[in-house]
């Protein structure tokens, strides 16, 4: 750019900045299309079961190597267009007992799926992304 005059060097500058925000702009309104999971907090998901919307909550461990195999399928699930109406908590096993107790949750590894406000569908222990989509979709 240095043989440009000063008046073309600001009109080149001015386009890459508006390129690169115009590229930012798409790649986080991607990012919100398909959200992924979020840590479960109690106001967003009582606020989401009071307006009918697809939950699911997974309860998850970092100790837990049942959670670890799940982890995949439910990023990609979590992030993929058929789930992109799904809001997706990932509770703390080792933390949440309070929700545990509230939605009966003996163990981690555990999805429970919400549609309109009401639990629809529960899984414990699957790993296998074709089945967990399954659970999932009930939300749908």
């Amino acid at each position: 750019m240095k043989h440009l005059k000063p008046q073309a060097r600001e009109n080149t500058v001015l386009k890459m900045l508006l390129k690169g925000f115009f590229l930012l702009t798409f790649l986080g309104a991607s990012a919100s299309a398909f959200a992924g999971t979020q840590p479960y907090n109690k106001a967003q998901f009582d606020g989401a079961l009071a307006h009918g919307k697809p939950v699911v909550i997974w309860f998850h461990a970092s100790w837990c190597p049942t959670c670890r195999a799940q982890q995949p399928a439910v990023d990609r699930l979590a992030t993929s267009s058929e789930m992109k109406d799904v809001t997706v908590f990932v509770a703390d096993f080792d933390k949440e007992t309070a929700l545990e107790k509230a939605l009966r949750v003996a163990q981690q590894s555990t999805f429970v799926v919400f549609r309109g406000g009401r639990e629809v569908a529960r899984s414990t222990g699957e790993t296998d992304e074709q089945a967990i989509r399954a659970t999932w979709g009930k939300a749908l």
